[in-house]
């Protein structure tokens, strides 16, 4: 569970330094995303949850 609650504040704090610091990139960076169809977002999302997941499980094996 602390890893968890770890996980998850790194990602706020990481999300929240893109909003204080270049909230004009964000909104072009939507308006990017905007342009990218639909299924190309889900692919990119596929392959962003499995590098994430093969990161995590990295990390637990050579730390945890």
């Amino acid at each position: 569970m602390e890893k968890i609650v770890l996980g998850l504040g790194m990602v706020l704090v990481i999300e929240g330094l893109v909003f204080a610091l270049a909230p004009s990139r964000l909104e072009e960076a939507l308006e990017l995303l905007r342009r990218i169809p639909a299924e190309a977002r889900r692919l990119i999302g596929l392959a962003a949850i499995t590098l994430g997941t093969g990161l995590v499980w990295l990390a637990q094996s050579l730390w945890g």
